[in-house]
């Protein structure tokens, strides 16, 4: 890690909740329910993106490295991060998670799934930990021009948060152009639905990671969801990955 990194990372840290708390939890709720998925505009600065981006080549803050394309994931790779997180991201987990718990218990409730996830994600994390789901799932993937990540789902394990987050590090048009987050719905006796997500370098989309309630004619139903990330035109593409469960 450079030492321009360290300083923004340190610089970054202490206002990440505080920031996070002041988004428009409201809109950014209603429009989960609605698509299931909502933008989160401005999370991280461009300083803050250019210092989780720079920890990229530093393999001292991961514990393993994925290269998509030996598992037929896609093109790109990954690597998961460490514990312990780096502060910026060690903030952002909880921050999100206490905003995005009770949407979850809400959609549970709704498609008449009995687990319900506590107020704080420490405690969550510990229902992982208990049941040997105990590696760390924040992740940082880097695409390069003709990259691309096939339409997937973040479970891991028997214990999942049906909520995550990614965020763009990376500045669209100057970076790297193509690589847009897609998600698809996939709706009993219908034809998948695709949404296309456009991002700003530091915006966030948060997004079902399995399943959503969908209000029908007669009630209630799940709708089944997968996201991936189209082909990289040029130049490279950073992102951040937040998942509150941890992995067996």
């Amino acid at each position: 890690m450079t030492a321009i990194a360290k300083t923004a990372a340190r610089a970054a840290a202490p206002d990440v909740a505080a920031h996070v708390d002041a988004l428009d939890w409201p809109q950014i709720t209603a429009e989960l329910d609605a698509q299931g998925c909502a933008v989160l505009n401005n999370l991280l600065t461009p300083d803050q993106c250019r210092a989780v981006a720079a920890l990229y080549p530093d393999d001292a803050h991961f514990r393993s490295r994925i290269v998509m394309g030996r598992h037929g994931f896609g093109r790109g790779e990954y690597k998961y991060f460490a514990y312990p997180l780096p502060d910026l991201i060690a903030q952002l987990r909880p921050a999100l998670y206490a905003h995005l718990q009770s949407v979850a218990n809400r959609w549970n409730e709704a498609m008449g799934i009995d687990i319900r996830y506590p107020d704080s994600h420490a405690s969550f994390l510990k229902r992982c930990h208990e049941a040997g789901q105990a590696r760390p799932t924040p992740l940082l993937l880097q695409y390069e021009a003709g990259d691309y990540n096939c339409l997937h789902q973040d479970l891991y394990g028997e214990h999942v948060f049906p909520i995550q987050v990614a965020i763009l590090l990376s500045e669209p048009g100057r970076d790297f152009t193509g690589g847009e987050f897609v998600l698809t719905e996939q709706r009993p006796r219908m034809q998948s639905r695709a949404e296309v997500v456009p991002l700003a370098q530091g915006d966030a989309v948060a997004f079902a990671v399995h399943h959503r309630p969908v209000q029908g004619t007669r009630g209630i139903y799940r709708v089944n969801l997968r996201h991936g990330v189209s082909r990289i035109r040029s130049g490279q593409r950073h992102t951040l990955g937040v998942i509150f469960h941890d992995a067996k």
